[in-house]
């Protein structure tokens, strides 16, 4: 059986060839030295394995000196992890995708003043979209006049045009495109009719990740003939360079590795990942596994790393984006709201979802039931209104009906884009859709298509029985059931017209949980996941219009989409936004800014919540939300940050219970430093998260001040439950560019079964103020001697 294994060499990359003592290796010198390993890559292979038996997908050369190839069988896997010159083989696996107004929402508006205007911030940032590639023709990416100059001086990337993404495709906005799908194609998965060999989105995904981070200023938003609005990106003067390494049936780490190595060269400043694993890689530790590792060497080449945390909420220990290295992000709700209204002939009116025009007029129209308007023989009643040739004609014209669905099985048989297919074939006047057995329709199945056809659906199960009730009271039936007179009437009133309520934003039920974990044993991490939470939740955004994903919106140029891929390019613009401003800032003090300014509560000061199973909301946690909401205005001027290099994360990846010096060597190609963290938590996050306080535990920290005048800051402590927690010094004075360190001191007061979560946080006399958020699980008191 064949397998694609991914294998990292002794043998240096190009950004810490030991032989180049001028830095990291550029222009000629690079390329020779990328051709050489290219060349003892395909020797290696050619020494050890039979011709024939593999095929080489890749050679990885940038950030990681190896390559991935397809093997046909385990014994070429064990032959390799044993020949001289290797350090690690990983076996591929699948990667998953995590699948407008929100610029004002999150304040990036806000600081575009600051910036030179929209269509100015982000210049001169290269944000590095690692997706499912891009529709050059949608009007989110088209070049405006000031975007005719010249990519930034440091991106040396290149556009790769082919099916669908012509040579032009690269008009300023996008500054580069490239493809990678040799694992897909290897496997067969890849059709390249459907899929398109080129940077081409054939799903839609990557071009709404690239619209919502860096899509240009007020574009309409026009979907089914309406202008729902204009979208703007997060850095609406961000430059893009595209790698597409995602498709409609997913990934492989391969790919997305190979995209990786490739951004960095280019010289990207961001990357955003609304991808992961479809599971936790077996090792010592999920920091270990080659993207996790591969992206830490990203973050030590000054590229800051966003990626989505996963969309397996509300379940605990669900993230997917475990490293401190990465932001990872949770997807939250908008207080956007499209308000759909049924009136009925009584009086009552019904609240609805969906996106679509009024019946014509202030006209009542008849209400009739789908099984009451379809011919008998059909083997289930109306067949959920998917089948147009069940409809009696006569009976359905100019009349309202009545669908029931089963909510439950939206996306698999009861699906929108058939209901309004058959609404529009017998000419009824609209539609009213119902779930079928609960009444209730579960949030995540709610219309947000937009559609010709006026149509609404009934959320509410109380609802749902009130209209029926109405339904039947004002329906004469004969001793058959046959309807002889339809008496009830309907209004559907407009629907597409958005309104903002200042309601705070809620964690979304889909986004991932925190606590993080180390490994596949699910063993709980020192490491706060997710780190900060952005809008996910029915986000508009740029769509390719030959993509079959959703067939609500084939042939459109935006949707709708919800999930922490949406959020996560939120954040990466706002990355873009921050690395505008303060260039010289390291990826890690990027994240301390957005972490420590992030928002807890709402503007009345309420606490923000989170979504549960089955409609609950509770008060939300670091582990719903990480640091919070993200807060682009107060993220560019934090006041104090946090900062660690590539050694400080070395030592924390030495400090992993159960991970050894070997294994940290086979996985970064380095050894511990000298100087070790005796935990995890020793690491200089802007969090403090203790998976097991026995007793005490010391937590020393650095910051920075990044402010434009000495500033006075004061500790205040709102400690865990069952923790006590103290700081020290709780008064300090910082000039600019200068450090203090603090020491924060948690004991166990109360042992407990699960974690609490507290907050320190420093308010300086100039307005600033830094929150690091704290979970801890007291997990036993020491007794004295």
């Amino acid at each position: 059986m064949y397998q694609v294994y991914m294998v990292v060499m002794e043998d240096d990359p190009v950004v810490s060839y030991k032989a180049s003592r001028k830095g990291v290796m550029r222009g000629e010198e690079a390329q020779k030295y990328k051709e050489m390993s290219t060349t003892k890559h395909d020797a290696f292979l050619e020494s050890f394995l039979t011709v024939g038996s593999y095929k080489k997908l890749y050679s990885y050369t940038h950030l990681l000196n190896g390559f991935a190839v397809h093997a046909n069988s385990e014994k070429a896997a064990k032959i390799l992890r044993g020949a001289k010159g290797v350090r690690l083989v990983q076996e591929d696996i699948k990667m998953a995708k995590m699948t407008t107004y929100t610029p004002k929402y999150i304040g990036a508006s806000g600081v575009w003043p600051l910036l030179g205007g929209a269509e100015n911030s982000g210049d001169g940032i290269v944000i590095g979209m690692i997706d499912t590639g891009i529709d050059p023709q949608n009007p989110s990416f088209a070049s405006f006049s000031n975007q005719s100059k010249q990519p930034p001086s440091n991106f040396k990337g290149m556009c790769r045009s082919g099916d669908r993404f012509p040579p032009d495709s690269c008009n300023g906005k996008i500054v580069g495109a490239r493809w990678f799908a040799r694992a897909g194609q290897a496997t067969g998965e890849f059709n390249a009719t459907i899929h398109y060999a080129s940077p081409y989105d054939p799903d839609g995904h990557g071009s709404h990740t690239a619209s919502t981070a860096a899509g240009n200023f007020h574009t309409p938003a026009v979907s089914r003939g309406y202008n729902f609005g204009y979208a703007s990106g997060m850095a609406p003067g961000a430059r893009l360079a595209i790698y597409k390494a995602a498709y409609p049936f997913g990934g492989y780490m391969s790919d997305v590795i190979a995209a990786v190595d490739q951004a960095v060269e280019d010289g990207v400043d961001v990357i955003s990942l609304s991808m992961a694993p479809s599971s936790v890689s077996p090792g010592p530790a999920a920091f270990l596994n080659l993207l996790e590792t591969q992206l830490l060497l990203a973050t030590k080449a000054g590229v800051s790393v966003v990626q989505a945390v996963g969309n397996g909420g509300p379940d605990a220990s669900s993230v997917v984006s475990f490293s401190p290295w990465i932001t990872s992000v949770a997807a939250s709700t908008t207080d956007r709201k499209y308000n759909k209204t049924i009136v009925a002939g009584n009086g009552q009116i019904f609240s609805c979802g969906g996106l679509s025009p009024p019946t014509p007029g202030d006209t009542m129209y008849p209400l009739a039931l789908a099984d009451d308007v379809s011919t008998d023989n059909s083997t289930d009643g109306s067949n959920g209104c998917q089948d147009p040739k069940v409809f009696i004609r006569s009976l359905v014209q100019g009349k309202v009906i009545v669908c029931m669905i089963v909510s439950s099985n939206y996306y698999q048989g009861d699906n929108f884009a058939g209901i309004i297919d058959t609404i529009q074939k017998i000419g009824a006047a609209g539609v009213v859709i119902i779930d079928r057995y609960s009444g209730d329709v579960d949030y995540e199945y709610q219309s947000i298509f937009p559609t010709v056809v006026p149509s609404a659906m009934v959320v509410d199960g109380v609802d749902m029985m009130n209209l029926m009730e109405y339904y039947e009271n004002n329906t004469a039936r004969d001793g058959d059931g046959t309807v002889i007179t339809f008496g009830a009437t309907v209004r559907i009133l407009e629907g597409r017209r958005a309104s903002y309520s200042g309601e705070r934003p809620e964690v979304a039920d889909y986004s991932s949980r925190g606590p993080n974990i180390e490994n596949a044993q699910m063993q709980l991490a020192d490491v706060l996941k997710p780190n900060v939470m952005a809008p996910g939740h029915h986000i508009w955004g740029a769509w390719s219009p030959t993509s079959d994903a959703l067939p609500e919106v084939q042939g459109e140029s935006y949707a709708i989409l919800s999930g922490t891929s949406m959020s996560t390019p939120h954040v990466a613009g706002v990355v873009a936004l921050i690395k505008q401003r303060h260039p010289k800032w390291s990826p890690a003090m990027i994240m301390s800014a957005i972490m420590t300014t992030a928002d807890v509560t709402d503007r009345s000061g309420r606490p923000l919540m989170a979504r549960r199973d089955v409609g609950a909301v509770v008060a939300a946690t670091p582990f719903d939300m990480g640091a919070g909401a993200i807060n682009a205005a107060r993220a560019l001027d934090p006041g104090l940050v946090f900062d660690a290099t590539y050694r400080d994360y070395l030592q924390f990846l030495c400090a992993v219970p159960g991970v050894d010096e070997a294994a940290v060597r086979r996985a970064v190609g380095a050894s511990c430093p000298t100087s070790r963290a005796r935990w995890c938590s020793d690491l200089n996050a802007p969090s403090v998260t203790v998976a097991s306080l026995v007793g005490s535990r010391r937590v020393d920290r650095k910051v920075w001040s990044v402010a434009a005048e000495n500033e006075t800051y004061m500790a205040y402590v709102r400690a865990p439950d069952g923790v006590a927690v103290r700081v020290s010094p709780d008064e300090f004075t910082v000039a600019p560019g200068e450090t203090a360190a603090l020491r924060i001191v948690l004991n166990t007061t109360a042992p407990g079964n699960a974690f609490s979560f507290g907050e320190v946080v420093l308010r300086g006399d100039k307005k600033h103020s830094v929150r690091i958020p704290l979970a801890v699980y007291p997990a036993a008191v020491l007794s004295g001697p």
